[in-house]
C-alpha cells in the first residue's frame, strides 16, 4: 500500500496506478483518470444522509458516464441550466426529474423543455422571467416555480451573490405573483461555491423565513442550492453531516406547508473526487513548470480564481527531495495560461516527469476548450482512491497496475 495525498495536498510516496500508466504509455497528451466508485460513494452519501432530494448540478461535470453513475446510485433529480443540459440528461437518464434552475432562460428553451422533455420545475428571480415561463408553457397548471432569493456568499470561496437572486425589496410581490401562477411554489438560493462553514446555510434560511413571513404565502419546496464543499489544499471544511444537520434543523423550523419538500443542488460535492489529471512537464524554468494542460483546459479554476489542487510527482521510484512550491504554465501561447499555485512538489522535478493533479472531477473537463489545438488525451477508468475525500477517513491508494482500463 502506498500513502498518497492527505487533506492538505502534501506529496507522498508515489507508485500505484499513475506510475503504471506512465511506465506503460509515457503519454504525450494529458490523461484523465476517472473513478466511478468515488462518484457512486458520494451519491450514496447524499441519498442516505440528506433528508430530501439531491439534484445533481450538471454544470459541474456534464460527462454522460458520470450522469449515468449518479443516476444508478440513486440521484434521480438533476439541476440543468441550459436546453443542451436538458437534452443531455434526458438522453442518458430518461426517467430522471429535470429541474431548469437557471433564473434567466430563453423562451424557446423553456418551451422545448416543457413540451418535449417533461420539465415542470423552473426557477426565476424577476417578474419578467415569471411572465416568460407562463407564456412559454401556455400558462400550464402543473408548474413548480422556485423563486431565487439573493443571499450572501460570505462563507464561500467563490461568490454567487451578484448575478442572480431577487433582492429583499422585490421578494414579497414576486412570491405572491408566483404563488398565484404555480401549482407548487418553491424558494431557492445559492450560498456560493465551496462554502466553508454550515453557517452560510443558517444565514440563508433566516432570509428565507423572513421572505415567507413578509409574503404570507404557502411554500411547497425549499431548495438550498449548492455550495457543499470538497477537500483541497488549504481548504479542510467541516464534515458534510454538519451542513446537513444545520439545514435540516432550519428547514424544520420554517413556516412552510406540512408536506413541503427539501431540495439541494450538489455539484462539486458529487463530482470533484470523480476525476484527476495526469500531465507531463515539458520544461522547468526555476520554480516554474511548463505542463501540457492549463487555463484553457482542465485547469481553468487554477488559473482564473487561484484554485489550488492537490498534486503529486508520479515516478516509478519515489523522490526523497524536499517539497518545493512551484507555479505552472500551460501549453498555449497565452501568458494568462498560468497557474500560480503554489503547488508543492519534490525539488528534483524536471522535464519529462509526470504530475497527477487531483480533484478535477468538478469544473475540470467542463471548462476545457480546444484553444491552440491543445485538447484532452485519453480517458482511463481506475479504481484507486482520489487524492482527498470527504467520504472516507483516510486516503490510501493501492498499487494495482492491472486496474487501469481504457474507456
Amino acid at each position: 500500500m502506498h500513502k498518497h495525498h492527505n487533506a492538505l495536498g502534501l506529496a507522498a510516496p508515489q507508485g500505484g496506478v499513475c506510475a503504471a500508466v506512465v511506465a506503460s504509455q509515457r503519454p504525450v497528451a494529458p490523461v484523465t483518470l476517472v473513478r466511478p466508485h468515488a462518484a457512486r460513494r458520494a451519491a450514496r452519501f447524499f441519498v442516505e444522509k440528506f433528508k430530501g432530494s439531491s439534484l445533481y448540478a450538471v454544470k459541474a461535470n456534464p460527462s454522460p458516464a458520470l450522469i449515468r453513475e449518479l443516476w444508478e446510485s440513486g440521484i434521480t433529480h438533476f439541476d440543468v441550466a441550459s436546453i443542451a443540459e436538458v437534452r443531455l440528461v434526458a438522453s442518458v437518464a430518461r426517467q430522471a426529474t429535470l429541474c431548469f434552475m437557471h433564473p434567466v432562460k430563453a423562451e424557446e428553451a423553456i418551451r422545448e423543455a416543457y413540451a418535449e422533455h417533461g420539465v415542470r420545475t423552473f426557477s426565476l428571480d424577476s417578474m419578467e422571467e415569471l411572465e416568460k415561463i407562463l407564456r412559454a408553457t401556455d400558462h400550464a397548471a402543473d408548474l413548480t416555480l422556485c423563486v431565487r432569493l439573493r443571499v450572501p456568499s460570505d462563507h464561500a470561496k467563490l461568490s454567487l451573490a451578484a448575478k442572480f437572486g431577487a433582492a429583499p425589496e422585490e421578494t414579497k410581490a414576486l412570491l405572491f405573483a408566483t404563488r398565484q401562477a404555480a401549482d407548487a411554489l418553491g424558494i431557492c438560493f445559492h450560498v456560493g461555491s465551496q462554502a466553508m462553514s454550515p453557517v452560510a446555510y443558517l444565514q440563508a434560511m433566516a432570509r428565507v423565513r423572513q421572505a415567507i413571513v413578509e409574503a404570507a404565502v404557502t411554500v411547497d419546496v425549499i431548495d438550498v442550492g449548492g455550495g457543499f464543499p470538497s477537500i483541497y489544499p488549504g481548504m479542510d471544511p467541516a464534515p458534510l453531516e454538519a451542513y446537513f444537520d444545520v439545514i435540516h434543523a432550519a428547514f424544520e423550523a420554517l413556516p412552510v406547508s406540512y408536506s413541503a419538500e427539501l431540495w439541494a443542488e450538489p455539484g462539486r460535492a458529487l463530482s470533484a473526487e470523480y476525476a484527476s489529471l495526469l500531465v507531463r512537464v515539458e520544461r522547468r524554468r526555476g520554480d516554474q513548470l511548463y505542463i501540457n494542460d492549463g487555463a484553457y483546459g482542465a485547469l481553468f479554476d487554477a488559473a482564473h480564481v487561484g484554485w489550488r489542487f492537490p498534486v503529486a510527482l508520479v515516478r516509478e521510484e519515489a523522490s526523497d527531495a524536499r517539497l518545493t512550491p512551484f507555479s505552472f504554465y500551460g501549453p498555449t501561447c497565452d501568458d494568462i495560461d498560468h497557474m500560480a499555485g503554489p503547488f508543492l512538489l519534490p525539488a528534483d522535478i524536471g522535464a519529462g516527469d509526470y504530475i497527477e493533479i487531483g480533484m478535477l472531477g468538478a469544473y475540470g473537463c467542463a471548462m476545457r476548450t480546444g484553444f491552440n489545438g491543445f485538447t484532452a488525451g485519453e480517458t482511463l477508468i481506475v479504481d484507486d482512491e482520489p487524492m482527498a475525500s470527504a467520504y472516507v477517513e483516510t486516503e490510501v491508494r493501492p498499487a494495482l497496475p492491472s486496474n487501469v482500463v481504457t474507456l
